[in-house]
């Protein structure tokens, strides 16, 4: 049986084509828009079946082409720049491409994996599954938002397949580079770093200091993994918070990102003191245009996760930036 992998040649899309290629699986759809050309990068050491523009795919889906054919849709493609304001873009792109997939799958009984986010949280303090926690800063977060809704009344209803949504947190890792600026902090403070020897950061806004506004941050091979246990128990169904459980501030991000690149040139580790002291970390004035847009903090409660039966421990930020750093090193 065929699995359909839809933003295939994004972030995260390729890494789980790469994971399933490790178990030996390459009957795989890979789905996605290269109107970006580069994005081809990410899948050229994987192998698939087929490539489809995201467009013609959802025609040929619901033409009843791949009628008894696919054992899962794993629905990565989404608009991910939270800085477009394109509401009816991002809610066609989003939200109305989704459910399309969440209606095809639910009558031909496949299972549905599919991207939520974090941003459905906004600025609150409280990153649980319920509803009372949830107010999405921008159309973005309000897209992702609403499917989760839709899954809500649909589980209520009763599901004849299972669907399960997971929303990321701040994930980095590999095959991110094409992302431009919305690419993690950790990739963008390695760049920083070898280009210029100096990484910068915002400084202190919203009662935070210097550096210390804190994120899950979330390495993609814990995504990956959890995608594969859900796919591994079709019996499991909801909604998912998916993040380290941690929160870490940025400072911890560009102190691991610095010492892992001052590794590879056979230098000792600083502190985050003495990469200050040296000048090698800056502070740059918070943003205007993201004031009151900004998650200053977030931190999964990943108890519901917990409790399907995912058990492997989480990555910290030192763990997966110094594997990622090494990867990097080998592009």
């Amino acid at each position: 049986m065929t699995i359909v992998v839809t933003g295939a040649a994004g972030f995260i899309g390729s890494n789980i084509v790469k994971a399933l290629n490790g178990r030996g699986i390459t009957d795989i759809i890979a789905v996605d828009n290269l109107t970006s050309g580069d994005k081809f990068r990410n899948l050229v050491d994987c192998e698939i079946s087929h490539y489809l523009d995201k467009h013609e795919f959802l025609d040929l889906l619901l033409d009843g082409e791949y009628d008894g054919e696919l054992m899962a849709i794993v629905h990565e493609g989404a608009c991910s720049d939270t800085m477009n304001h394109d509401g009816k873009y991002m809610m066609d792109n989003n939200y109305q491409y989704t459910l399309a997939l969440l209606d095809y799958c639910q009558s031909e009984e496949i299972q549905f994996l599919y991207a939520s986010s974090a941003a459905v949280y906004g600025g609150g303090s409280t990153f649980k599954e319920e509803r009372e926690f949830e107010g999405p800063l921008n159309v973005y977060g309000y897209s992702k938002f609403l499917f989760d809704q839709v899954l809500r009344q649909r589980m209520k209803e009763g599901l004849t397949a299972q669907v399960a949504g997971f929303r990321y947190f701040n994930v980095y890792g590999p095959r991110e580079q094409h992302k431009g600026r919305m690419a993690s902090v950790a990739f963008h403070n390695f760049n920083q770093y070898r280009e210029t020897g100096k990484v910068k950061l915002f400084g202190g806004w919203d009662g935070w200091g210097d550096g210390c506004q804190s994120r899950d941050f979330v390495s993609v091979e814990d995504v990956v993994k959890v995608n594969l246990y859900f796919l591994d128990h079709p019996e499991l169904s909801g909604i998912f918070n998916l993040g380290s459980g941690r929160a870490q501030p940025f400072n911890d991000v560009a102190v691991a990102t610095v010492n892992a690149c001052r590794r590879h040139e056979g230098k000792p580790a600083l502190s985050l003191a003495e990469l200050v002291e040296q000048g090698i970390l800056e502070y740059i004035p918070f943003p205007d245009a993201l004031k009151g847009k900004y998650q200053s903090f977030t931190q999964a409660d990943i108890g519901k996760l917990r409790e399907a039966g995912y058990g492997e421990p989480m990555l910290s930020v030192e763990q997966g930036v110094d594997r990622y750093v090494d990867w990097l090193m080998t592009r």
